[in-house]
């Protein structure tokens, strides 16, 4: 077979040949997405210039540097966030994405707000997973005047919208586990209720959405007063053992927020698997195992890649425009033994 030519490589991309020589030549007067279609169409025919074309279209690309904070490493679903964007950050063929990102161990505010600022003065964009406290809003705000682009991850930190959000609808997740509660539940009895912190505002918002749902539909339920976790399976299972204990009647458990390996170990352990509707957060090894043995009834999850591409995108888009909301709300996922 004879080798492709210039003529082919133009033919197969749908550009002109004078498209072609100027991404061989490596012009800046192309078009991003031009480039990557040549490139494409040249990996496809077997162009035998593939190798300087994608040379001369990674020097073409913008560079950037990102940084993202999130909560602690051991946590399954902070690992799956962390390795989700990292794919998302890879796979963004308008940039070359620097992707810096680091875990708390410690979530004091202060610590949180110095890591972020640390990490903000090397970065042209940050995204950081926080609770709400003055402290953490006033570094944030402090990094976004020196011109660094903040955006909140998962947790909203801002009501007035002049911090971007990516995140779920957590007023409709709230209503969502409510609803379980409502046709799932063999009883209309108690419903215990585990915050990781008052402080995260997404967990604030799902409570509210909670409160809502059974107000309106199911008023004969009694949601018990929220407990805090802190973000801690140990505590979260000292909260479980002790509300299965003092609570008899208990019809369910909402576990908004981390914490849910603790309350799921207390229920098994209590022999209580498949008594009490339990309705938590995020798919992990770990919740997907109480799915199918009957200890969790629903799981409402974050669509990680969707979170991480959406939030690579809208930091890239905070770089290059001005004056658009930034904030991008990503659908939740419903998940329960029959469809994991």
């Amino acid at each position: 077979m004879r080798r492709p030519t210039i003529h082919d490589l133009a033919s197969a991309a749908g550009v002109s040949v004078a498209t072609v020589n100027r991404v061989l030549a490596g012009s800046g007067a192309v078009r991003a997405a031009t480039r990557e279609k040549v490139s494409a169409a040249a990996a496809a025919i077997g162009f035998y210039g593939l190798g300087a074309i994608q040379s001369r279209n990674a020097a073409q690309r913008p560079k950037y540097r990102f940084g993202v904070v999130l909560l602690q490493p051991h946590r399954p679903f902070y690992k799956n966030i962390a390795a989700a964007l990292r794919t998302a950050a890879a796979d963004f063929a308008e940039a070359e994405i620097d992707l810096r990102i680091e875990h708390l161990e410690d979530l004091s505010p202060q610590n949180t707000a110095d890591r972020a600022q640390a990490l903000a003065a090397e970065c042209q964009a940050i995204g950081i997973v926080s609770a709400v406290h003055p402290i953490v809003t006033d570094a944030l705000s402090h990094i976004q005047a020196r011109g660094v682009n903040v955006f909140a991850l998962v947790a909203p930190l801002s009501t007035t919208g002049h911090l971007p959000y990516v995140g779920l609808d957590n007023w409709k997740l709230g209503r969502t586990g409510a609803w379980a509660f409502d046709h799932l539940s063999r009883n209309h009895g108690k419903i215990g209720l585990l915050l990781g912190s008052p402080r995260y505002r997404n967990q604030e918002m799902s409570e509210a959405g909670l409160r809502s749902y059974l107000r309106e539909h199911a008023p004969d339920f009694t949601l018990l007063e929220p407990q805090s976790t802190f973000e801690s399976a140990d505590v979260a299972q000292d909260i479980t053992e002790k509300l299965l204990a003092s609570h008899p009647d208990l019809a369910g458990l909402y576990v908004n927020g981390g914490g849910v390996t603790g309350s799921i170990a207390a229920i098994r352990n209590a022999g209580r698997s498949g008594e009490i509707v339990v309705v938590g957060h995020d798919l992990t090894t770990v919740t997907r195992g109480a799915l199918l043995d009957g200890t969790m009834a629903l799981v409402l999850s974050h669509p990680l890649d969707r979170l991480a591409r959406e939030t690579i995108a809208g930091m890239l888009h905070a770089c290059t425009a001005t004056g658009e909301n930034l904030t991008r709300i990503v659908p939740f996922e419903v998940y329960t033994r029959e469809n994991i």
